[in-house]
């Protein structure tokens, strides 16, 4: 296994901490799978029933309804009936009802990811499980080990904390694993009930914003090592990590008695910007590429702004993140488990195609990752 790893100082971002690596060790996905709840609603009916609960008055009705018609989102899909989600009254209830309803959503995943790669669940080496958005010891994933049929040796790596840039990093960490032990499957899920994280009693512009923005979903996506006898997918050539000092503040929960209260700064834009573009040409230069040798750019669909922010910094045209705002748009933001909604919707392209997915998410941290047809 041939193996370069280099550690560097973005350039033009003299106090970010970045790692980037690439192995000619092939690693490549085999299928991903997308989840989402029962219960879809239109968002100006989503929009009708937070202003009910969290207006004080007409002008703050008034802004929700501005910030929402905003957010770019036409569609969410919830795991409740929206007119459940007053009733919900303690962290202590909002977390049961996680971890029921999350457990669900992640087993739909993970069952049509393995069905697609014609692979048994006992046949998994490695599960990497991640969610930001509901908390337990043991972690979800050990449910779905005896629910679906995991071996008992089954590696397990649960994840909380990562938020949004997760699903991303998730298919570098399981990359890494794979090429330290090229016979084996791996296995990423994530699983992200946002809506069950509403602050009814938070005025902020921060929870008005999210609750315009973030919906409920899952996903799963097997990857394999090189020496696995299961053909096709797509490699995993390279991944580059960054995190950005003095922008903890900026993404992130506040968790408290009444659960996660979002922070969501408006420097996050300014973050991208500033870093975004340095790190991305790093991993591609690295790689003998350019940004004009990417065919697809899989950006997290973190919000309209977040999205702006990314065309501008890496001088991308409209139709270059299409793919992001599509997502969106018919489900919003899914945190960690966004990215991979929209990976899914790009499996089919042409051989010698490359791609990078990306997202961004508390730290702030962001995960970058070169992907390539065969």
């Amino acid at each position: 296994m041939h193996r370069r790893c280099l550690a560097w100082i973005t350039p033009g971002a003299s106090e970010a901490h970045t790692s980037g690596c690439y192995f000619a060790t092939v690693v490549r996905i085999l299928s991903v799978e997308p989840a989402l709840p029962d219960y879809p609603h239109d968002q100006r009916e989503i929009t009708d029933q937070l202003v009910d609960g969290l207006a004080t008055d007409d002008t703050m009705a008034e802004v929700i309804r501005r910030i929402h018609r905003s957010t770019g989102v036409d569609t969410r899909h919830l795991v409740m009936p929206i007119e459940q989600y007053r009733g919900i009254e303690s962290f202590t209830q909002a977390n049961t009802l996680f971890r029921e309803h999350a457990l669900a959503l992640s087993a739909t995943a993970v069952t049509g990811a393995l069905a697609k790669a014609g692979i048994a669940a006992s046949e998994v080496d490695y599960l990497f499980f991640t969610t930001v958005t509901g908390v337990g010891a043991p972690s979800l994933d050990v449910e779905l080990v005896t629910q679906l049929g995991f071996r008992t040796d089954v590696v397990r790596v649960p994840s909380f904390g990562l938020g949004c840039v997760a699903g991303a990093s998730a298919i570098a960490r399981v990359a890494d694993y794979l090429r330290g032990h090229p016979r084996a499957i791996g296995l990423v899920v994530s699983v992200e009930l946002c809506s069950l994280t509403i602050q009814w009693d938070d005025p902020s512009m921060a929870n008005i914003v999210g609750t315009g923005l973030f919906g409920d979903g899952a996903a799963a996506v097997v990857m394999v090592g090189q020496d696995s006898p299961h053909t096709g997918g797509i490699r995993v050539t390279a991944s580059r990590s960054a995190v950005y000092p003095e922008s903890s503040e900026a993404i992130g929960w506040r968790i408290g008695s009444t659960g996660f209260r979002l922070m969501l700064s408006p420097a996050v834009p300014n973050l991208i910007d500033q870093h975004l573009a340095g790190d991305i040409d790093a991993l591609l230069g690295d790689n003998g590429l350019e940004r004009a040798d990417i065919g697809s750019w899989i950006a997290h669909p973190g919000g309209p702004r977040v999205l702006e922010a990314f065309s501008e910094a890496l001088d991308l045209a409209p139709a270059d993140l299409a793919m992001s705002w599509q997502v969106m748009g018919e489900v919003g933001n899914l945190s960690s488990s966004a990215v991979l909604h929209v990976l899914a919707r790009c499996l089919e392209r042409p051989s010698g195609h490359k791609a990078l997915l990306f997202a961004l998410g508390p730290g702030v941290s962001v995960e970058i990752v070169l992907l390539e047809w065969p």
